[in-house]
């Protein structure tokens, strides 16, 4: 795993400061504290920090062809570059290394941008054509590995953070103050934008070439479902599964450094441990983490548990509030995009503590995603199901719902009521951009005139139903799969993933993410992956007998972090020192009277907690990146 940076400009008679570049790496040393390297030439330099996975002797970048003419750097892994290296031999190509990397520069050589569909990996590479002078960067289908790029009068930079293309002083840090809004409409950013004005993020699946200063970006992968799947031979579908899942694991153990695993307590980072302890034996280590306080959620008995079945080395540790609330600067530093996650700071210290062991890790990231195991799927599924069989009197018992939440102020009924009128897009965007959320609901209060003047606030909640429509054919659970492969896993979940993992130079693989087992998973029919009650029903069928039964029928917790308590008691006056501090009040986003309803409202019981954490990360960000350069 690496940090990529470099610059280009348009102009044939200019040149790059190699210095600048370099100075854009430095801002990643976290990401590849190995070693690092430079590549200076007409029109464009490239810049690279390593941390050393595989070839550890002669993998250093940038790399370059046999000629000279073309020069990689690159971030990420190729699980199947060994065969592809035999297939270039063959072609007639020399290879000097043993890297994945230079795999990369000879595919490019012979297909040109169609290279991409070569590679089963998770990756962000740039490639400098001298001949053509042309820059072509290209992310992973699922987007594991980040990419950012910002186009300036003189020419192009791009980076593996934004942070090194805030080196540059063509890029100016600047907010567009359009995504404060769909920030809080989402509690992350979808799509392309980013918290900077001109800072754009390469979307997973997509290739970007740039010539001449024309930026060309094409869309090479989608992930397509099949709707009429028919219901054939559920046990072969499961042993199918378990061989390809076999196959992905012993793919992602590949490296030249310890590999160790991220138990959760849940069903998908044991099944993988269940085939990493066959490619590797029991001397994997694995990590948990938990929190103080005996009255919150703990993961690590069913962790400890999985260690036990497995017989792996065991590591975990407890984080308190305060380390919770120390961490949060650094965290808005690494994060540099605001994403409301709460769980990535456990992951900071539990990888900081995995760091003391491995230099890779394996994750169960991906999941939920894959074969359905959030709870709001089945839940949409069952209210469009009632819809059907009850249409006729779903006027009156959405009625009756209205009647009775009168007695109980917003209620679970209220709730209901509400969401038994919306269509399905609406309700699967509740739980962040849906009216009864604090934001959306008090949108009207929330921003001051001066914002609400200058940023079209609707807009935000009609960019959700856009990706929703995207496969207006689809089943409603194939819908929703695919809005959120496209937006909150890369844009949310595979954020937080890298960028917190990479903060101790750790690099996370995330197998149930490989592109073949999406597709595998795209492919089955809907009773496979949601029954009845039962989410992720193959998964969890496949790996009877492999998987504890405990953490098999365990009710789907997420990670509990207890962020509601926490704001209530201790985190409290930390909150609203930074919220009411005059400089946040000066920036004029917000009204006053709205953010003082906000803390009072969550004072006693320590709701809208995620609206104070997104409103502190905002906060924070702006510190961090807008103010230090102002």
């Amino acid at each position: 795993m690496c940090g990529i940076a470099g610059k280009i400009v348009f102009d044939s008679n200019a040149r790059v400061e190699p210095g600048l570049v370099e100075r854009m790496t430095e801002t990643l040393v976290h990401r590849g504290p190995d070693d690092s390297g430079i590549y200076s030439g007409v029109q464009a330099v490239l810049g690279h920090r390593r941390l050393s996975i595989i070839d550890l002797n002669t993998g250093h970048q940038p790399i370059t062809n046999e000629d000279g003419t073309v020069w990689i750097v690159f971030n990420g892994e190729i699980y199947n570059y060994k065969e592809l290296r035999q297939e270039l031999i063959a072609r007639g190509h020399t290879l000097k290394t043993n890297t994945d990397t230079e795999v990369i520069i000879h595919l490019y050589e012979d297909f040109g941008q169609q290279c991409v569909s070569k590679l089963r990996g998770m990756f962000a590479f740039a490639i400098w054509d001298t001949r053509k002078k042309a820059l072509f960067l290209a992310r992973d289908r699922v987007g594991i590995k980040p990419l950012y790029y910002c186009k300036t009068k003189e020419g192009l930079v791009f980076a593996s953070e934004i942070k090194a293309l805030l080196v540059d002083p063509a890029v100016k840090a600047e907010v567009d103050t359009h995504s404060i809004a769909r920030f809080l409409t989402f509690f992350y950013l979808p799509g392309a934008e980013t918290l900077f004005h001109n800072i754009r993020r390469l979307e997973p699946g997509h290739t970007l070439h740039v010539q001449d200063g024309v930026l060309a970006d094409r869309q090479y992968w989608d992930l397509e479902f099949i709707d009429n799947a028919r219901n054939g031979n559920f046990a072969a579908a499961k042993t199918d599964l378990l061989e390809l899942l076999r196959e992905t694991v012993r793919d992602h153990m590949i490296s030249d450094v310890p590999v160790g695993v991220l138990l959760s307590g849940g069903v998908d980072s044991t099944a993988l441990l269940s085939f990493v302890v066959e490619e590797a034996g029991h001397n994997v280590r694995t990590f948990t983490i938990g929190f103080e306080g005996e009255q919150f959620a703990d993961e690590r008995p069913y962790a400890r548990l999985a260690s036990q079945q497995f017989g792996t080395p065991h590591s975990e540790m407890t984080i308190t509030a305060k380390e919770f609330q120390e961490f949060l600067p650094k965290y808005v530093w690494h994060m540099e995009e605001p994403v409301c996650e709460p769980p990535a700071v456990a992951l900071y210290y539990v990888s900081k503590l995995a760091s003391e062991h491995v230099k890779v890790l394996i994750s169960g990231e991906g999941g939920d995603e894959a074969f359905a195991g959030y709870q709001n799927y089945r839940n949409l599924l069952w209210m469009e199901r009632f819809k059907r069989i009850g249409q006729p009197f779903t006027g009156i018992t959405a009625g009756v719902l209205r009647y009775l939440s009168h007695f109980q102020s917003l209620n679970k009924l209220e709730k209901y009521s509400t969401f038994m009128a919306m269509p399905p897009a609406d309700y699967y965007f509740s739980r962040t951009a849906s009216p009864v959320t604090f934001f959306n609901r008090m949108r009207g209060d929330l921003y001051s005139d001066s914002f609400r003047a200058n940023t079209n606030i609707e807009d935000s909640l009609h960019f959700a139903h856009g990706y929703f429509d995207r496969t207006p054919s689809h089943s409603v659970l194939n819908r929703m799969l695919y809005v959120d492969t496209k937006t909150w896993l890369p844009d949310d979940l595979l954020i937080k993933a890298d960028k917190i993992t990479m903060a101790n130079s750790l690099e996370l693989r995330v197998p149930l993410l490989d592109h073949k087992v999406l597709e595998f998973a795209a492919r089955l029919p809907q009773e496979y992956k949601v029954k009845g009650f039962t989410t992720k029903r193959i998964l969890k069928e496949a790996f009877e007998g492999r998987v504890p039964k405990e953490i098999l029928d365990r009710k789907k917790t997420g990670f509990p972090v207890p962020v509601e308590t926490w704001v209530k008691n201790d985190l409290k006056e930390y909150i609203r020192e930074i919220l009411l501090d005059r400089k946040t009040l000066q920036r004029g986003y917000f009204e006053r009277r709205t953010i003082d309803q906000l803390l009072n409202g969550s004072a006693g019981t320590g709701g809208n907690a995620a609206e104070l954490f997104c409103l502190v990360t905002l906060e924070l960000l702006h510190r961090q990146f807008i103010d230090s350069v102002s």
